[in-house]
């Protein structure tokens, strides 16, 4: 089962590096960018779902309907943060930010293991490895200048938070589904928002952004039911860990085709995530 989370790895970073460059270059909206991609994500899912649907009887009673929504709404708010941090700041200044979200799930996964006994993982080598790598992948990616935040910096930790609220509560929830019919039924929930909440105008987008979303949609697809079967199957801190090589070949892509330079730093963290993962799975 461990493949499955190497697998959204390898998505995850390939979606980040695609997305970043997307943002970077087009002058769109932030709040038309969210709907047009969750519109992408849903449409691409639609043909899955005839193989893949599944909703236990459970998920309709009330207190798992709002939980359901929760996760909604802190998805909106998590994406139109991280959105905005993106479109308003270099990359690389935002890093550190970034690098919070795993570090945020741990410890949440942590808290909520007091209160909800069987759904999160109390392996105490695994929590350990964890943290380590957590707290390594923030420290290499500190610098100087990130000392003085500014909005967009502050954005990114908010939009780092509420992804690691949205996941940590989802796994209350998540076995009451697949995790395709999740996946779907979660952006259908954010598309339906934020059409709602912000009007935005789809009819002029440039044809090419369309192709743009939809590779980039494919990708988030992938990454995120793999990541849900992760979740179901080896617990939540367990595959946030190895999701961390999500960073590794984040550097690995840039270098590759964003031309962008990898440091000691970089290297440092990817031994220290790959050390952590090793202990974490021999352990």
């Amino acid at each position: 089962m461990i493949y499955f989370p190497i697998i959204a790895a390898i998505a995850l970073a390939g979606g980040t590096v695609l997305e970043r460059e997307i943002l970077r270059k087009r002058s769109v909206d932030i709040k038309k960018y969210q709907t047009l991609e969750f519109l992408a994500i849903t449409l691409i899912m639609l043909p899955i779902l005839y193989f893949f649907w599944k909703v236990d009887s459970q998920a309709l009673e009330l207190k798992n309907i709002l939980i359901f929504v929760g996760i909604i709404i802190s998805s909106i708010i998590a994406n139109l943060f991280t959105f905005y941090s993106m479109k308003g700041d270099k990359v690389s200044n935002l890093e550190p930010a970034k690098m919070l979200e795993p570090l945020f799930t741990i410890l949440l996964a942590i808290v909520f293991s007091f209160f909800f006994q069987g759904i999160y993982e109390t392996n105490i080598h695994v929590l350990i490895a964890s943290l380590i790598a957590g707290i390594a992948l923030i420290l290499t990616h500190i610098k100087k200048e990130h000392l003085s935040f500014n909005k967009y910096f502050v954005a990114a930790i908010i939009g780092s938070l509420f992804f690691a609220i949205e996941i940590v509560v989802s796994n209350i929830i998540l076995s009451l589904y697949s995790p395709v019919t999740f996946y779907f039924l979660r952006c259908l929930g954010v598309l339906i928002l934020s059409f709602i909440l912000f009007h935005p105008k789809l009819s002029n987008t440039d044809k090419k952004l369309k192709w743009e979303l939809i590779a980039v949609g494919i990708i988030w697809v992938i990454y995120r039911v793999v990541a849900y079967y992760g979740y179901l199957k080896i617990g939540v801190v367990s595959t946030t860990l190895i999701l961390m090589l999500g960073a590794v070949l984040t550097y690995i892509f840039a270098k590759i085709f964003l031309k962008e330079k990898i440091s000691t730093r970089n290297i440092v963290a990817s031994i220290i995530i790959l050390a952590c993962i090793l202990y974490a799975s021999f352990a």
